[in-house]
């Protein structure tokens, strides 16, 4: 029985509004995989982008695995990332119309054991806006206490 991972990029929901999400997979190295299944791993920096038409993740850190040895990884490199040709089209077209930006959402290991990454369609928020979101979860906060009082 494999342990599940999950890494959570938690600045994604306050400084982003997600329009929607993709599950994609990862191409990794031995080493990488190894350390992700360790949870020593990092997306809260990283974001995506198109060269020639593939989709890469760019700035996710991936610590050095401890146990390797001249065959180590990077820690910050490029990270192609596997999606269908359609839904990289589409990504491709509303990135260039639409000026908004692809961010890596949660880095998780599937019952297999393959590491997948779920990225999201975004647009960024504006102060005003981040102001409204910590103001409901200020009032959603406040009414769990008052029912849970009673």
């Amino acid at each position: 029985m494999l342990k599940t991972v999950n890494i959570f990029n938690k600045r994604a929901k306050f400084d982003y509004e997600i329009i929607e999400t993709y599950t994609a997979g990862i191409v990794l190295t031995g080493t990488e995989i190894k350390s992700i299944r360790l949870g020593k791993a990092n997306i809260t920096e990283g974001f995506c982008e198109f060269h020639n038409g593939e989709l890469f993740a760019i700035n996710t850190q991936i610590d050095e695995y401890l146990y390797g040895n001249q065959f180590n990884h990077k820690a910050k490199s490029e990270r192609k990332l596997l999606l269908n040709k359609r839904e990289l089209r589409k990504l491709e077209r509303s990135i260039d119309t639409k000026g908004l930006t692809i961010i890596p959402l949660k880095l998780f290991t599937n019952e297999k054991g393959l590491a997948k990454l779920d990225i999201g369609l975004c647009r960024g928020k504006k102060t005003y806006d981040k102001r409204e979101s910590l103001k409901e979860q200020d009032v959603k906060r406040d009414l769990d206490r008052i029912k849970k009082s009673f």
